[in-house]
């Protein structure tokens, strides 16, 4: 397709999104279902005005979604509530490992024994299905920073650890493939990919977020008058502590999400110990009123936040439009769908009641979780990820065809759900 085709299809979907903003809004299905049928529309399904080939252009389109997850995890972060505890992050810790984990189990059990596909490439295509989407997502997350609702805490929080969680077994995938050496029994799959690269990457992350957060404070001083490009700061941290990361060989995604919870973590102690001293210093002089012009402290977070969903919004709509020019009638057989059915009804519930048996978690709020495991960009990602590491051909056509239907039932699915469901579940509440 050529240029100018390229800006007339992405320049009318933009200005059609951003001029039905409000209708958008008010429909009852998310707005990642209109971008996939002006996909599907322009596509080679229908009109066929354009094809983008996965395969052929999984260098671009690594990149791509690279970029528009790294974004989305940033974001997720800074929306965490505060202050993290224990009690508050056992549950999605628990969604992060353990049900990724036996969601990876249960797709490559499927995939293995009733689909006949080779181990390694079960593991593989478990390891690229399970993590759930930070980018897609957002009708089912945290809407603003401080959002105290169970369900989107849950969710969000899920998303954002496990598109790294789910990295090492990708790996375990590619090394069964003879892609990526294991080690011997396994030992420096366990060392490296899974200890190593696992608690490094959160160790830079919370390092990078609460040097930026100190960083910024003292620049501002006590009169705030030193100005921050907040967003570029913000954007500077995620490419600092990625870069970091895949340059130790730790799971970068890890680092960006939580870089986003400990930069709003620690601005935030530092403006309430900051209103204390205020507080204490009008109270030791009568002189001293509160003034409504007194300079609040400015939050690279909460800046940086605002500029990230313009950023994550364009993504969603480029990937998922460039979704439907993917997509071929030859992938819809009984195989791919039989894969979406059993994720989606079995795997994702199942390993979510499991991974919460031991919590007081309700079952309401677990078939909640259990059905809202949207699947997009992070998967999308992945597999690209695995098909620039010398997956064979063959073997990449087949995983893109189960990849693909699969995320596109799910925005289809959880895009229509979502809106009555969520408001259902409010009004019982």
């Amino acid at each position: 397709m050529e240029n100018g085709t390229w800006f007339l299809l992405i320049g009318l979907l933009m200005l059609g999104r951003g001029l039905t903003s409000t209708i958008l809004t008010r429909s009852p299905f998310s707005s990642s279902i209109v971008y996939l049928a002006v996909g599907l529309i322009a596509g080679p399904m229908v009109l066929n005005l354009f094809r983008f080939n996965p395969v052929e252009e999984a260098p671009l389109l690594e990149i791509l979604t690279e970029v528009a997850v790294l974004i989305s995890l940033f974001s997720a972060g800074i929306k965490m509530p505060v202050p993290v505890t224990v009690k508050q992050w056992g549950r999605p810790v628990l969604l992060a490992w353990v049900a990724m984990a036996l969601t990876v189990g249960f797709v490559a059990a499927f995939t293995y024994f009733v689909l006949s596909l080779p181990l390694g490439l079960a593991v593989l295509l478990g390891a690229i299905l399970a993590p759930t989407d930070p980018v897609l997502a957002t009708d089912v997350q945290s809407r603003h920073p401080g959002d105290k609702d169970h369900l989107r805490f849950n969710l969000t929080s899920e998303a954002g650890m496990n598109d790294g969680s789910a990295f090492p077994f990708v790996m375990l995938g590619l090394g069964l493939l003879g892609l990526h050496d294991l080690g011997t029994s396994g030992w420096k799959w366990i060392t490296l990919d899974v200890l190593w690269a696992t608690s490094a990457a959160i160790a830079v992350g919370i390092v990078g977020g609460m040097l930026l957060a100190q960083i910024g404070w003292k620049l501002r001083g006590s009169e705030f008058k030193h100005e921050i490009l907040d967003d570029l700061a913000g954007l500077g941290l995620i490419a600092l502590v990625y870069g970091i990361s895949v340059s130790i060989d730790a799971w970068g995604f890890l680092a960006v999400f939580f870089s986003g919870v400990a930069l709003r973590q620690t601005e935030l102690k530092l403006s309430e110990r900051y209103a204390r001293q205020v507080n204490a210093i009008k109270q030791k002089d009568n002189s001293l009123t509160v003034d409504a012009n007194d300079p609040e402290p400015p939050i690279i977070s909460v800046e940086s936040l605002v500029f990230g969903a313009h950023l994550e919004r364009l993504s969603e709509m480029l990937l998922v439009f460039l979704l439907g020019g993917m997509l071929a009638f030859q992938f819809w057989n009984w195989q791919t769908l039989g894969l979406a059915l059993f994720l989606f009804m079995i795997a994702r519930p199942l390993s979510v009641y499991i991974s919460l048996a031991g919590t007081n978690t309700s079952w309401k709020l677990r078939s909640m979780i259990g059905w809202f495991g949207v699947r997009g960009i992070g998967s999308i990602y992945y597999l690209m990820y695995a098909i620039q590491h010398g997956l064979d051909q063959h073997l990449a056509q087949q995983l893109t065809q189960f990849v693909l239907v699969v995320v596109t039932l799910s925005i289809i699915v959880h895009g229509i759900s979502v809106k009555p469901i969520m408001e259902k579940f409010w009004r019982r509440r």
